[in-house]
């Protein structure tokens, strides 16, 4: 009974979505909606696969700068927030900084990117790494944060050193923390990719769209916002099977959501 309540949820998901589309359609083709205010979806499609071949070594291109900034952002925040989780002075001195280097507006540090590298695929690598770091250091350090004064107490007395309890504790306890922080950085990877490469590229996806947009070509501007989403949730969906195997103690149980 539950897998059937799961598979009849996701196939309702599964309508609902498509027909927001179909609705898109019909409303498009109702008010007569101009191409160049709102292209229909069957458009939209229709240039994605006409142009595809054209497209697909920019979309390479910002697959690779996306991971290449998401992995070094995964690996920058881990390190800054395991050393924030376990270190309150850390905490008191990194965390005023980090928050307000968050706040900076990124597209004010693509231009320092570029007078610092130059233009291409360097600036749009650090623009998807200093986006997404953010969101791993402040998950993995409150995962780290949640581990109980007392459990630490009685394992300091059984002789576990900081790095124990680190290890055998505090790890699986950051896990969880860790897959949702993942899920949320990749699809701000994205956006400091497509940032930069609007500003100071001339490969990739969002380079693309700004040349479609002063060509007035709004369907491949749509084709590309597509695109960056199919990536996106194809990410998201292989973060959260990873998840599945590695926390599964930790997610929600279908029986227990809402239909």
């Amino acid at each position: 009974m539950t897998d059937f309540a799961a598979v009849r949820r996701k196939l309702w998901a599964v309508a609902l979505i498509v027909g927001f589309f179909l609705l898109w359609e019909a409303l498009c083709l109702a008010l007569d909606v101009s191409d160049l205010v709102l292209p229909r979806p069957s458009q939209v499609f229709a240039t994605l696969f006409a142009r595809l071949p054209i497209l697909w070594p920019h979309i390479l291109q910002t697959l690779m700068t996306t991971m290449i900034g998401f992995v070094g952002g995964v690996v920058i925040g881990v390190a800054i927030g395991a050393l924030i989780g376990v270190s309150k002075v850390a905490y008191d001195t990194a965390y005023p900084l980090l928050i307000g280097f968050s706040s900076i507006p990124k597209v004010a540090v693509v231009p320092i990117f570029v007078l610092w590298f130059g233009s291409g695929t360097v600036p749009a690598v650090l623009t998807s790494l200093v986006i997404c770091f953010f969101p791993i250091v402040v998950n993995v350090a409150t995962g780290l944060a949640t581990t109980e004064p007392e459990l630490e107490d009685v394992l300091k007395a059984l002789g576990a050193s900081k790095a124990d309890i680190l290890w055998n504790v505090g790890l699986p306890r950051v896990t969880p923390f860790f897959f949702a922080a993942l899920k949320v950085s990749i699809t701000y990877a994205f956006v400091g990719t497509v940032l930069a490469e609007t500003v100071a590229s001339n490969r990739g996806v969002g380079n693309v769209m700004m040349s479609a947009s002063s060509n007035f070509d709004v369907p491949l501007v749509f084709a590309g916002l597509f695109v960056l989403a199919g990536l996106g949730v194809a990410l998201y969906v292989a973060f959260s099977l990873i998840e599945r195997r590695v926390t599964g103690w930790a997610s929600r149980r279908d029986d227990f959501a809402a239909a």
